[in-house]
């Protein structure tokens, strides 16, 4: 990469680094990164509300090409001492966003003056954290007619400037699931009057293990428990309604759906055995990802090339 560009991109991400934006959120990001694009570049620019891209065009029937990136951060302190370090409480690219979408600046860079025999397509895109993104710029691929998409995110445990890739499943389907439930209210000294949904919460927290149990798949699943809430701290009222939220994820999709299934049997069982009502719903629903063979072979093809392993 040229060295200039490498530096522009460097400072760039140190910006970005400095004020991070929570998804749905972006809107300093995406104007630092369309102004950043205007003046380096002579790409043109398409807004699309919350997110953008960029194209270069040289003709009409060749191949179209996109890269995506995304740009939002999370509601984490950022504990670094670097001097480019968080400067909005509470708010930091702690997923490495930023560096995404310096790097797809960076190509942006790489791409002026050149002519590569194809249309290529930069997409930033906002809320990749809660999947709003996605689903906001989903018509962009239809719209452009786009042969092959290419992304990355970057792996802290990985050997520095070592390329990852893998064929099949690269991201595994996921969702989060809220299970709530239902009794009845009672004094703490007459615990019998009453209908305590904590035995059942429990029950079906001790079922995980058994329902997520890899023998019954083809493909791995995962079940994680993120919170479990009973009562109220009120040492005279008995528990009447709790929550349990999980986050299930298979690598196959239709193993999700089944796992999703196995644990709502078990809350309708357990709900059922202590005559509690329940509800269940969903937040953060994202499909899986399965990368196309022949994208792979580029990607292992290109690495190699460049001598990166």
């Amino acid at each position: 990469m040229n060295k200039d560009n490498y530096r522009l991109i460097e400072t760039l991400r140190h910006e970005l680094h400095m004020h991070p934006e929570l998804s749905n959120h972006e809107t300093w990001t995406k104007a630092r990164l369309m102004s950043f694009l205007r003046e380096h570049t002579s790409l043109e620019l398409h807004d699309g509300g919350k997110w953008f891209f960029a194209a270069h065009r040289e003709g009409e029937g060749l191949k179209n090409i996109a890269f995506r990136a995304d740009f939002d951060a999370l509601p984490i302190d950022d504990l670094c001492e670097l001097p480019y370090r968080s400067q909005i409480p509470h708010v930091s690219h702690k997923c490495g966003h930023d560096g995404h979408a310096a790097a797809l600046c960076g190509l942006a860079l790489e791409l002026e003056g050149r002519t590569v025999g194809k249309n290529v397509f930069l997409i930033f895109q906002h809320a990749e954290e809660t999947g709003d993104g996605a689903w906001d710029a989903r018509g962009f691929v239809p719209d452009n007619r786009i042969d092959e998409i290419y992304a990355f995110h970057n792996i802290v445990p990985c050997e520095l400037n070592r390329v990852v890739c893998c064929y099949g499943t690269s991201n595994y389907a996921s969702k989060g699931m809220i299970i709530d439930m239902t009794g009845t209210p009672t004094h703490a000294s007459l615990p019998e009057a009453g209908r305590n949904p904590a035995y059942a919460l429990a029950n079906i927290v001790a079922a995980l293990a058994d329902i997520a149990n890899p023998a019954q798949y083809q493909g791995e699943v995962l079940c994680t428990i993120i919170q479990l809430a009973c009562g109220e701290r009120a040492f005279g009222t008995a528990a009447s309604s709790g929550q349990l939220l999980l986050t299930i994820r298979a690598e196959r999709e239709a193993e999700l759906d089944q796992l999703q299934r196995r644990i709502e049997d078990e809350a309708r069982a357990q709900a059922e055995r202590y005559g509690l009502g329940y509800a269940f719903s969903f937040e953060d629903s994202f499909p899986e990802t399965v990368n196309d063979e022949a994208c792979v072979n580029k990607v292992f093809a290109a690495a190699t090339a460049l001598g990166f392993p």
